[in-house]
């Protein structure tokens, strides 16, 4: 069975629960990045999903350019097979370039996300495949 990890850190986070267990992926739910850090180091997901939120006001623009730098930095070390999948809204778009100079990402998709925008993504292409 494949496995997912889903940051939610914004309640704009789409909840896809049902399509993950409809495709026979096993969802596990964090809404902090340490504990998912620690759960990476016991299990490499097959997927992680998480919302781009860009660092207006602080050091992003510097060391880090969004909440997730330190999450894809511990799957690099972890897990460096898992695809990342991030959901962005529109109006940060034009900042995820800087993140993919730094990291491996699988797919970005733009808010409004559906169901077949993420399952295109994950390369399922329909649920008998899953």
């Amino acid at each position: 069975m494949r496995t997912l990890f889903s940051l939610i850190e914004s309640p704009m986070h789409p909840n896809f629960s049902a399509l993950y267990q409809q495709l026979g992926i096993a969802e596990q739910r964090f809404t902090a990045a340490r504990k998912l850090h620690k759960a990476v180091q016991q299990q490499a997901p097959d997927f992680l999903v998480g919302e781009f939120i860009y660092g207006f006001g602080n050091n992003y623009a510097g060391a880090n350019v969004c909440n997730l730098d330190v999450t894809l930095r511990a799957l690099q070390r972890f897990s460096p097979h898992t695809k990342v999948i991030i959901f962005v809204p529109p109006p940060e778009a034009q900042y995820v370039d800087k993140l993919l100079e730094l990291f491996p990402i699988h797919a970005v998709l733009k808010y409004p996300v559906t169901a077949q925008d993420l399952t295109t993504a994950m390369g399922i292409t329909n649920i008998a495949q899953s």
